[in-house]
């Protein structure tokens, strides 16, 4: 048995929904940052559940690696073909399938993105909260536990699926969770699958909570004269219980890339990113409280932005911020890695990994989603200097470090894929050996996305 011989009976069952085409195993053999090109053996392009069903036992028959993709956005090698096989692209499967806007849920399939499903709520006064910056599709964001600049108010997908359709390594369609706000019935299947990155199950439909659209949005951009000024700035405000929707920081190498990529003219200086929703009047008073505790910390006066077209350029700045960033350092590629510490050890986290890539020969601008003790560093390296790959990696162990000495966690949004895989024995211990459990008894000849995660052999 054979990968050809999947690829064979696929053929049958797709017919040019099959591709094996040089351009599109390339175009699936990407990814956003370091790794090299690992093209799957073919493409398959499903359009229903029962399809994905009838492909994953056709694959298991042959022991073929089965790769979930959605668009592609994820930064730690989720979805590259590490041992061949066939990726399956879920662009065909992009419907919004029920709004149910009095219980203010939705059902979708795993190809639509979040835009979008947002542009498609629009006339129901409801939308889906998580932002992670990329137009990711929303079955992918749920398989990486994605989170994004949202995360402070409204939570991660964790906190926002509320049931899903799998199909299982042996071609078995389960449904998990209910429309229920909340149930006692049993291991708690959905959030076993979010998160789990492909390795457990692929995702054929999604039941999600909605919130309705804030009456007044106001938000806003403020400069500070150092780093540590803008991080305690952030945590005061989350200790004061200011009810954010959104809190971003840009260090000042960040805000001279914003600069160079979109034309501003902002000082180079470290950044605050804000946005308060609600009432008209809440917001105000929520603006000038924070108003107050920006000053307090020698921040400079706020830009704010209340017309939706001015709140939108302001938040493409910073959902554009890798980009950017890249531009900075023309032909370079980057190890996007971020760490996650309890808010009373934010500043100190920042602080000292800003001075360790100060000592670094190599660049690499911080931002994050410091609402809820997340950040990045985004790690240049000249791709035909292997030495600077190796210092990336150095720096980003000494994050890894730092962040468990602190008590958080390895990574808070990118999650494990490839690149994070060495450091899950130093969070998890022998716990790591019970998820490389887990997947051995819903995969147990290990072909769904296989070398992520865990290990398994």
């Amino acid at each position: 048995m054979t990968i050809e011989h999947a690829i064979s009976e696929l053929q049958s069952l797709l017919g040019e929904r099959l591709a094996t085409s040089k351009s599109d195993r390339d175009i699936h053999g990407r990814s956003e940052v370091y790794y090299a090109p690992m093209p799957p053996d073919a493409v398959a392009y499903p359009e229903t559940t029962e399809e994905v069903s009838a492909l994953v036992k056709i694959c298991a028959k042959h022991d073929c690696p089965v790769i979930p993709w959605g668009t592609g956005t994820s930064l730690e090698g989720h979805a590259l073909a590490l041992k061949g096989g066939v990726t399956v692209d879920f662009s065909r499967m992009a419907a919004m399938v029920e709004v149910n806007a009095e219980d203010m849920d939705v059902r979708v399939q795993p190809g639509i993105t979040r835009m979008a499903l947002n542009e498609e709520l629009r006339a129901t006064g409801l939308f889906f909260p998580v932002d992670p910056g990329a137009n990711a599709s929303i079955g992918g964001m749920a398989a990486t536990r994605a989170s994004g600049t949202t995360t402070v108010r409204y939570g991660t997908m964790a906190d926002n699926v509320m049931g899903l359709e799998v199909v299982l390594a042996d071609g078995r369609i389960i449904r998990t969770g209910s429309r229920a706000r909340k149930t006692s019935a049993g291991y708690d299947l959905t959030h076993l699958f979010v998160g789990s990155e492909g390795t457990l199950g692929l995702i054929t439909e999604l039941t999600l909570k909605l919130q309705g659209q804030p009456e007044a949005i106001s938000a806003g951009i403020c400069a500070f004269p150092d780093m540590n000024s803008a991080v305690n700035c952030v945590m005061e405000t989350i200790q004061m219980g200011l009810p954010m929707a959104r809190i971003e920081f840009v260090d000042a190498a960040t805000t001279e890339a914003f600069n160079a990529y979109s034309g501003r003219s902002m000082p180079a200086l470290p950044h605050l990113l804000i946005e308060f929703n609600g009432s008209p009047a809440a917001v105000a008073e929520d603006a000038n409280r924070f108003g107050e505790i920006v000053a307090d910390h020698g921040g400079a006066d706020f830009e704010w932005a209340t017309k939706p077209e001015d709140r939108t350029a302001l938040w493409q700045l910073r959902h554009d911020g890798y980009y950017a960033i890249l531009a900075s350092r023309k032909g370079c590629t980057a190890m996007s890695t971020d760490i996650c510490v309890p808010i009373s050890r934010l500043a100190e986290a920042v602080t000292q990994t800003q001075a360790d890539i100060a000592d670094s020969f190599i660049p690499g601008p911080i931002l994050g989603h410091v609402g809820d003790g997340n950040f990045h560093a985004i790690l240049m390296m000249d791709p035909d200097k292997p030495e600077e790959l190796t210092e990336a990696k150095r720096l980003a162990d000494r994050m890894v470090d730092r962040a468990l000495k602190m008590g958080g966690t390895v990574t808070g949004e990118h999650g494990v894929g490839m690149g994070k895989m060495k450091y899950m024995t130093r969070e998890h211990g022998d716990a790591w050996g019970v998820m490389a459990d887990i997947k051995r008894s819903f995969d147990p000849q290990n072909i769904l996305n296989p070398g992520k995660m865990v290990q398994v052999n």
